[in-house]
């Protein structure tokens, strides 16, 4: 299994996610930097689209990050 971060909201995540993965909405990744430097790499950011996992992939890759836009979560249920 990748190392999976679910960018959604709490709600969003508590209604229903990849199991695995854990919640880190858009709006924390900024304050959790140090949490996500700490994490085994290459990370797998996920959301709804992949509008918001994209946000975030190209913030952490500003602080030489090793992750990944993958996207809509539903898209990993097929890995």
């Amino acid at each position: 299994m990748k190392n999976v971060v679910d960018v959604r909201t709490t709600e969003e995540f508590e209604d229903e996610h990849l199991e695995g993965s854990i919640n880190i909405p858009l709006h924390e990744v900024p304050e959790r930097l140090e949490e996500f430097k700490q994490m085994p790499q290459p990370i797998t950011l996920v959301c709804k689209s992949g509008y918001r996992s994209g946000e975030a992939s190209n913030y952490l890759k500003q602080f030489d990050i090793d992750c990944e836009n993958g996207g809509g979560w539903t898209g990993l249920l097929e890995d």
